[in-house]
């Protein structure tokens, strides 16, 4: 695939970059490992100040790099916006916390003694130079929320983006080197995928952290498996929303469009299977689909579109291929189900699907079990909760899940058997700096933000001190 700015909206190629030669990306390597060695004796004072910065910088920014990730990858510029505002409020949040999240630990008094010591805790040290793959679908936050606890931590990143959002990933670049940052501790290699595999094998690089696509996480999770370095991957995900007898159906259902489409429905923790109790299922699915219907397919530059395009032709492609294939099994399409017409000058060219809801989903459907990365929901019938929790846990993935419900024993029910990294209730999820973000099964392991996210970088390492010792250090 070309490293190239492509305007999905009209299929123009806008700008196109060459890949890093084997000489540049040994440099930026070296450059990697020298700053490391004496960023990592910087204090979190130093760090901090660094990263408000690099946030308010971001602020000031917050308007031209929206359009910069609109033309990239076609999300709606008022959600660009908003996902740059997120960024800066999570470097905002480390920059504040990072400190007493890295806080030494310690033991009780009686478990030192018992271990022969005078005096023992656990510290937090960084690992070096991580190696950061990251998908187009949400440029900036994607990489942000590894970026920020990484050089709090006192780690350096390497950024190889996806080649089809070059500009926000050179931005993302140029905005740590703005805000003061050692050169070397923030790096963008515009590399293709080839390359991956030799910059994880080198020894210099000691860890690395992906989001994408299944196949992709196996990739990398291989190589680092052979070279024995930590990963944490962030995989894909087929959320289920489930809606019960107690929920409030007109809210679940405004709430429902908002978490099928959001990003144009290229949203790893988007809602994309509606599992919906028979006793309310009528009203759900009759405001549901009115809602999806309504939305404003078109330019994802003007502020009144709600649904931009596909971030590539071959994403539209797949998305086709499962609806085809639902509908030529028996499937309903309630609305959507094709390309949208008449869009405006010169987006029929676009590659933009209308937003579609599918009824009557069996398991012998494709879409049944694999992810849908647009605006297209799934919709089941389900007599009970027990028949909803199985159709919610009956998918290889595990990111996240929203059940709306306002019953205690269905809640708790729910947190004990849903197979997923988080359980929304009465609300879409999302991700926030506070709270820890990952799944299971297929959707990948290890956990990104919170506490949870800055340690996964970290060398949790024992001190110990005998009894002649006078534990001072």
């Amino acid at each position: 695939m070309p490293i190239a700015t492509v305007n999905p909206a009209n299929g123009e190629t806008l700008k196109t970059f060459e890949a890093l030669g084997a000489a540049e990306i040994e440099r930026l390597l070296a450059t990697a490992d020298t700053t490391f060695r004496e960023y990592r004796t910087t204090g979190f004072d130093e760090r901090a100040r660094l990263l408000v910065r690099a946030a308010d910088l971001l602020d000031e920014d917050q308007q031209g790099i929206a359009r910069t990730m609109t033309t990239e990858m076609g999300k709606p510029v008022k959600a660009a916006r908003a996902e740059a505002a997120k960024c800066a409020k999570a470097m905002r949040w480390y920059a504040a916390n990072a400190e007493e999240l890295l806080a030494d630990e310690f033991p009780v008094a009686a478990d030192v003694h018992d271990a022969g010591a005078s005096r023992a805790y656990v510290h937090y040290r960084p690992l070096g130079p991580v190696l950061a793959v990251m998908p187009w679908n949400f440029p900036l936050w994607q990489v942000v929320r590894f970026a920020a606890p990484a050089l709090m931590a006192g780690n350096v990143g390497l950024l190889k983006h996806a080649s089809n959002v070059p500009q926000t990933a050179l931005y993302l670049q140029d905005l740590f080197r703005r805000a003061g940052f050692p050169p070397g501790c923030f790096q963008t290699l515009l590399v293709g995928s080839g390359a991956v595999e030799s910059i994880l094998r080198d020894p210099r690089v000691v860890a690395a952290t992906l989001t994408g696509s299944e196949p992709a996480g196996r990739a990398v999770a291989a190589v680092a498996g052979d070279e024995v370095k930590h990963t944490v991957l962030e995989l894909g995900g087929s959320d289920p929303f489930l809606v019960l007898p107690s929920a409030d159906v007109q809210q679940a259902a405004r709430t429902a469009v908002t978490a099928r489409v959001q990003n144009n429905g290229q949203s790893c923790i988007a809602a994309k299977r509606f599992i919906v109790h028979t006793e309310v299922y009528d009203e759900f699915a009759e405001r549901f689909t009115e809602g999806m219907r309504s939305l404003t397919v078109g330019d994802p530059q003007e502020e009144s579109t709600d649904v931009g395009p596909l971030a590539s032709e071959q994403g539209r492609t797949d998305l086709e291929e499962l609806v085809d294939d639902a509908v030529a099994r028996g499937a309903t399409a309630l609305c959507g189900g094709s390309r949208p017409q008449g869009l405006g000058p010169g987006l029929d060219c676009g590659w933009f699907y209308a937003p579609t809801v599918l009824a009557g989903i069996t398991p012998a459907m494709r879409i049944h079990q694999e992810e849908t990365f647009g605006p297209v929901a799934t919709l089941y019938r389900a007599a009970g909760l027990d028949e909803a929790v199985a159709l919610a846990n009956d998918t290889p993935f595990g990111l996240s899940s929203n059940v709306w419900t306002r019953d205690a024993d269905e809640s708790r029910r729910c947190v004990r058997d849903l197979q997923a990294g988080g359980v929304f209730f009465n609300g879409m999820t999302a991700s926030h700096p506070a709270l820890p973000f990952g799944g299971v099964k297929r959707s990948g392991y290890g956990r990104e933000l919170a506490g949870h996210g800055i340690r996964e970088f970290c060398n949790a390492t024992t001190v110990w001190y005998g009894p002649d010792s006078d534990g001072s250090a």
